[in-house]
C-alpha cells in the first residue's frame, strides 16, 4: 500500500463530503458520535494529540496516526491540516485498513 493511494482516498473522502478537519469540530462531533475515524498528523503537537487521543479512546472511536499536516492539508485539498474526521462507516474502514497495511511494510 503506498502513501499516494492512501492520500488520494482521504481526497476522494473530502469530495465525498465525508471529512471533518479543525480540532474542535472533530472534539464536537465526538461527542455527538458522529466520527468513524480520526486522523492526526503525525508532526502534530503533542498536546494536541493527548487531547484527541484520551476523547477518541473515552469515545471509543478508531484513531490512526498518518502523514504531515501538508501531506494531509494537500490530500484534501486545503491548507495544512493536524487532524481529520471522517463520517462515513465504509470510508472510515477502508481507511483503517489501508493505513494499518500502509503500517505493516
Amino acid at each position: 500500500m503506498t502513501k499516494d493511494k492512501i492520500v488520494n482516498f482521504l481526497g476522494l473522502a473530502m469530495r465525498a463530503g465525508k471529512v471533518k478537519t479543525g480540532e474542535s469540530v472533530i472534539l464536537n462531533d465526538l461527542k455527538k458520535n458522529k466520527l468513524k475515524l480520526v486522523i492526526i498528523a503525525t508532526d502534530a503537537s503533542d498536546n494536541t494529540a493527548k487531547v484527541i487521543q484520551n476523547k477518541c479512546e473515552s469515545y471509543h472511536i478508531s484513531l490512526r496516526i498518518f502523514g504531515t499536516r501538508a501531506e494531509l492539508g494537500q490530500a484534501l485539498g486545503k491548507a495544512e491540516r493536524v487532524n481529520i474526521g471522517i463520517t462515513d462507516q465504509g470510508f472510515a474502514k477502508k481507511l483503517l485498513s489501508m493505513i494499518d497495511e500502509y503500517r505493516k511494510e
